[in-house]
């Protein structure tokens, strides 16, 4: 089995990894953590070295959990939940899991949902984790 954990390192998707890596275990599972991020000049340096950091991390701690991982942050030019959808795909994913953050009606007009993209336009189960 693979699961896929859509990372942003927010706490929703630091429960969302939990959540991942104690099914991983349980299932003996491949886990794939990806960060998605546009690309190109407006992503801001900052924000680049605060992913790479909190990627490193996670690394750190798949490393002592002994599960057969991959995590990799992705930059091809699409939203992070059509890059998520696409990687799913193409890695055969069986089971995503996705932190989800209470927004206004607005807020998401405006901007968009990844967590929504990602339930309406997976190819496999999606969990979500508050």
């Amino acid at each position: 089995m693979k699961f896929l954990v859509a990372y942003n390192g927010s706490k929703q998707s630091l429960a969302a990894l939990e959540l991942a890596r104690q099914s991983a275990t349980k299932f003996d599972a491949k886990l794939f953590v990806i960060t998605s991020m546009e690309g190109g000049p407006d992503e801001k340096p900052d924000d680049i070295a605060r992913v790479k950091n909190a990627l490193k991390t996670v690394r750190k701690e798949l490393d002592e959990s002994g599960l057969e991982y991959e995590v990799d942050e992705l930059a091809r030019g699409l939203s992070p939940g059509e890059d998520l959808v696409e990687f799913a795909e193409d890695n055969e994913v069986d089971h995503i899991f996705v932190g989800v953050e209470k927004r206004s009606k607005t807020r998401k007009l405006l901007l968009g949902s990844t967590a929504q993209y990602i339930i309406l336009n997976a190819p496999c189960p999606v969990t979500t984790v508050k």
